[in-house]
């Protein structure tokens, strides 16, 4: 694998060899091919936009109703067991009353098909709006925050052997961003310094804490919300990024796309309360929660520069959420830390 040159002082093995790794490719006759063959769909195709994998949307006309579905070609990098880690998760949900996908079994009932491409599965598409797209509303942060709560309650109990992967979207894993600061833009550098020299220095606590599975990636492109009613949480998307971590850090993930750079105290206990209100958190992961939202907002901004430079092509993708972490981490910044604890040690 070839190193970025870029001038940035970043390589492959830094970012990960799952980061590095560009999407796999397929042509629509061969998913279509595919789709038929494995899981007896036919229909329209489209392509959906993706940072690691290929994911086209099949809608079914045959089917009455309509049915649409989401053939999943995982990157080529990620191991099977990672691969088998999200299937099972979506397994264990089911009969949950979550609006998550459902896995869709081949024709002779296994629920994925090796390839030589990689891994392929196929699961539900879910309706509704993305949460991007929409108006940003304390409703909206709480009900994001409600759902994150109970998707991570879904998820208590489950266990998987490839859980303990390492994954540089990991909250806990932050430290390994410092060789990657480079790639921050320059106005940035200072900031990321400080958020990344915080985090550090509170890691030691984050094994005294709650772990299990979680999401992982709850980002707004990842979120869908009620046509009728964008402070309604529709549905959520995107297993890739599951890990076992301690919970406050997927909570800490959800809040950091929902901190009002205008009003930054008041947006993260606004979603703190309503996270705690369905799934209470514990004072130390209270004391540890401005701090993990500001290091989520750096991963975002470190990770996603180093990718796009090296796939340039599809930087507006992966860039799609640094304008919402430069905001909230500028923001939170300029909050008094004392004041950020004293607020939510009142939870």
């Amino acid at each position: 694998m070839r190193p970025i040159r870029t001038g940035i002082a970043m390589t492959d093995t830094r970012l990960g060899e799952l980061l590095s790794s560009a999407p796999p490719t397929l042509c629509d006759a061969e998913a279509a091919k595919l789709a038929r063959a494995h899981f007896g769909v036919t229909g329209a195709l489209k392509r959906l936009t993706s940072e690691r994998d290929l994911n086209i949307r099949i809608t079914a006309t045959d089917q009455a109703p309509t049915q649409a579905y989401v053939l999943k070609l995982a990157n080529p990098a990620e191991p099977f067991a990672v691969t088998d880690l999200q299937t099972k998760a979506l397994l264990h949900l089911e009969g949950s009353g979550l609006p998550v996908p459902k896995v869709i079994r081949t024709t002779s009932g296994a629920t994925e098909v090796i390839i030589p491409q990689g891994t392929l599965r196929l699961l539900t598409y879910l309706e509704g709006v993305p949460q991007h797209v929409t108006p940003r509303s304390p409703a909206q942060a709480r009900a994001m925050a409600a759902m994150a709560a109970r998707l991570t309650l879904g998820l208590a109990g489950f266990a998987h052997p490839a859980a303990g992967y390492v994954l540089q979207w990991d909250i806990k894993q932050a430290s390994a961003l410092r060789p990657m600061l480079p790639a921050v833009p320059d106005d940035l550098q200072a900031l990321a310094v400080a958020a990344l020299d915080r985090f550090d220095a509170i890691a030691p606590a984050l094994a005294g804490l709650r772990w299990q599975v979680v999401h992982n990636d709850l980002n707004p492109h990842n979120v869908l919300v009620s046509p009728d009613n964008p402070d309604e949480i529709a549905g959520v998307l995107d297993f890739g990024d599951m890990v076992r971590t301690p919970l406050i850090c997927d909570a800490a993930i959800a809040a950091s796309y929902c901190v009002d750079p205008g009003k930054p105290l008041q947006s993260l206990l606004n979603f703190a309360r309503a996270y705690h209100a369905v799934l209470p958190l514990t004072a130390a992961e209270a004391r540890l929660f401005p701090d993990l939202v500001a290091t989520r907002m750096l991963t975002t901004i470190t990770v996603t520069s180093a990718r796009a430079q090296r796939y340039p092509d599809n930087a507006p993708y992966i860039l799609r959420n640094v304008a919402t972490a430069r905001e909230g981490l500028t923001s939170l910044a300029a909050v008094p830390a004392a004041d950020l604890l004293n607020a939510l040690e009142a939870l």
